[in-house]
């Protein structure tokens, strides 16, 4: 149950030297794929990220980190 990420490396809105470590940080098990994803109208006019099958976009860096951690999959907790 990898969580899929993509993120643009044209992005104008992000660093990737920066997002990256936050990904990471935020979902440990994601493959983060890295290069244009033909999103360029929304891409030249706010940050994005292609979480698990959906874009999500803010104005900045850290706001689509924040929209992008609820759909990030958890792994399930047996007891």
């Amino acid at each position: 149950m990898a969580n899929d990420i993509r993120i643009c490396d044209k992005c104008n809105h992000m660093s990737i030297k920066s997002v990256l470590p936050k990904l990471r940080k935020m979902a440990p098990d994601a493959e983060i794929k890295i290069g244009c994803k033909s999103y360029c109208g929304p891409c030249g006019k706010r940050a994005f990220i292609y979480i698990n099958g959906r874009y999500v976009s803010a104005p900045t860096e850290d706001e689509v980190l924040k929209k992008a951690e609820p759909f990030v999959k958890r792994p399930v907790v047996k007891e």
